[in-house]
């Protein structure tokens, strides 16, 4: 039980002050609540003695009525003191949790699902606050009362009587330390099926519309009642063992008190005690009830918080693959950027997904990518955006090896705007100079007029203050893409990245969007794919890629010359138009 405690050492060395303050209080209120049955004992006695007077009843309530005063001034101290810092506690681990996953390479986030990510940040944080707030609460104040009460009992009434009363208590000790160690097994169990729940329901929510499209909302809700079962049933086993905590407890007390009244009863008759002392005993012992029922909850508190902590930990423990040198470049990215990886392949995969790619693209040059879904084209985007540092070969920038870049500087000079465009639920402005927050409206326009798509944007009622919904749910696929193109040329990186990202617009939009970035991106590098010929046509090299190898290479007139993948598509294509404008 208590080395959950030693994990929120680091907290508790941050706020001393304030659980000094609280504990503290709580030791103080323990001790003037002891006082009151000795009080009430002693106004006995003085009435079975007939000695008792107004003064002396006046006196004693007065001092009753003052230990409540201060008590409550001093419960109202600890609560303000421990509750504050479990707000704190779970505020600095969301910001650290945060902070984390904004670090984390693609390799964490392809291994830990959104939902599981979510349940770290929501629900294990607020078992982990009511451990530095409920816990120790509970703990100083079942072993501060508990003690002070035994205390009382040894030196106040007769210690041979509280001996003989708590002989009971170690039965309880057992048992707590045997159900605390199944229990905290049985919570974890219990945090994984939430969540597991919560990606489910992520998911769902995400895929909403391909749900009812297709008509699977029944089999998807039979689906995550299943989950919400398995959420229920596992907390149903932690609940099972935490309801044999307080038969226990009732068990021992009951003990407890048929001692006391059998052999308190007995020092009564033979003069050892007076009747007053035995009133205060028993008062006494059901004081003890409570720290023993806290026992209880103070179990299933830590062991709950203690499962939450470890899964947080665990969390924060992994190791990012992709990591700075020690002292790495910080200048901006110049130059040619020279690829040559002889071989790379995702960690789950036992193939490699890239065999022999090597290209040399100068300082303001584009360079087009074609081949079929899945040839590996995206894959080359994310090696040289180091989402992963595990191939074979070097790719380097301006004649420096990449790896020795720092992060920062290539997440500044290279910029993608990836085939699934993900728009943040803000106005359409805000969207835009999201990469560039300093941008002043006019420059907002002027990207977005290269992106083609500034026109539309007026046609809306409210222009550029237009809110976008949740993932950019209001806009077609066409000016979600546009919109995304001028997000990344808000930035004006040295290197931009088209990944297929013009499959949404017409063939005439394409053609002015790309007219744009040739004028405007003279003299910085540009890389285009795509599954349109016409995209890539004007690039100054394209590459054809086909299952991860590089199958042609040449200018448009080069490709279309030979017998290959690049003509066929290309006559395909034309074909298609052809096809098109005689339909039309």
């Amino acid at each position: 039980m208590f080395n959950t405690f030693k994990k929120y050492t680091w907290f508790f060395k941050l706020r001393w002050k304030s659980y000094t303050f609280g504990v503290s209080a709580l030791i103080i209120c323990a001790i003037l609540q002891v006082l009151n049955p000795k009080i009430i004992g002693t106004i006995i006695d003085h009435f079975i003695g007939g000695t008792l007077s107004w003064k002396i009843l006046l006196f004693w309530a007065s001092l009753i009525l003052i230990f409540s005063l201060v008590m409550y001034a001093l419960r109202y101290g600890w609560r303000m003191a421990l509750f504050g810092n479990s707000t704190l506690i779970e505020s600095i681990l969301r910001n650290r949790l945060f902070s984390f996953f904004t670090r984390m390479d693609s390799e964490f986030f392809h291994k830990y699902r959104t939902g599981d990510l979510m349940a770290h940040a929501t629900n294990d944080l607020s078992a982990i606050r009511f451990v530095a707030a409920d816990g120790v609460l509970t703990l100083t104040d079942a072993l501060s009362l508990g003690g002070i009460t035994l205390f009382s009992m040894f030196f106040f009434i007769d210690w041979k009587l509280t001996l003989i009363a708590i002989l009971p208590f170690p039965i309880l000790i057992v048992v707590s330390t045997y159900l605390g160690k199944m229990i905290h097994a049985r919570y974890r169990g219990a945090l994984q099926a939430f969540s597991s729940m919560n990606d489910h329901v992520q998911e769902s929510v995400t895929g909403m519309k391909v749900l009812k499209t297709f008509g699977e909302e029944k089999e998807d809700l039979s689906a995550f009642k299943k989950e919400t079962q398995h959420v229920v049933d596992e907390n149903q086993r932690v609940y099972k063992l935490k309801a044999a905590l307080n038969p226990s407890i009732e068990i021992v007390m009951g003990l407890t008190y048929v001692i006391a009244l059998l052999v308190g009863g007995s020092y009564v008759q033979s003069g050892r005690i007076s009747i007053g002392d035995l009133v205060a005993f028993i008062s006494y012992i059901g004081m003890m009830q409570w720290p023993l029922l806290a026992v209880g909850g103070l179990i299933n508190t830590l062991e709950r918080g203690s499962a939450a902590y470890d899964r947080v930990e665990d969390l924060l423990d992994y190791a990012p693959s992709i990591v700075e040198q020690k002292n790495p470049y910080r200048r901006a990215l110049d130059g040619d950027i020279s690829f040559d990886v002889q071989s790379f392949a995702y960690p789950d995969d036992t193939e490699p997904t890239l065999t022999n790619i090597d290209f040399h693209l100068e300082k303001g040059k584009m360079l087009g990518l074609v081949g079929r879904t899945g040839s590996g084209k995206s894959t080359i985007y994310k090696l040289l955006l180091r989402d992963y540092d595990q191939y074979e070969g070097k790719i380097s920038y301006g004649g420096i090896d990449i790896k020795e870049y720092a992060l920062e500087s290539l997440k500044k000079g290279i910029a993608i705007v990836p085939q699934e465009n993900f728009l943040f639920s803000t106005t359409i402005r805000e969207n835009i100079r999201f990469g560039n927050p300093a941008l002043s409206q006019k420059e907002v326009e002027t990207y977005a007029k290269l992106a083609n798509i500034h026109e539309d944007i007026l046609e809306f009622p409210e222009g550029y203050d237009t809110e976008v919904g949740e993932r950019g749910v209001s806009l077609s696929g066409g000016q979600k893409q546009r919109i995304a193109i001028a997000r990344a040329l808000a930035v004006e990186p040295e290197c931009l990245i088209l990944d297929d990202s013009l499959s949404a617009v017409d063939a005439q939009t394409e053609e002015a969007i790309l007219s744009s970035l040739k004028q405007e991106r003279m003299h910085k590098t540009t890389i285009i794919s795509a599954h349109r010929i016409s995209s890539i046509m004007h690039a100054d090299e394209i590459i054809v890629i086909e299952k991860g190898s590089i199958s042609e290479r040449g200018t448009h007139q080069e490709l279309i010359g030979e017998e290959g993948w690049y003509n066929d598509m290309y006559q395909k294509q034309q074909l298609e138009k052809k096809l098109d404008r005689e339909g039309e």
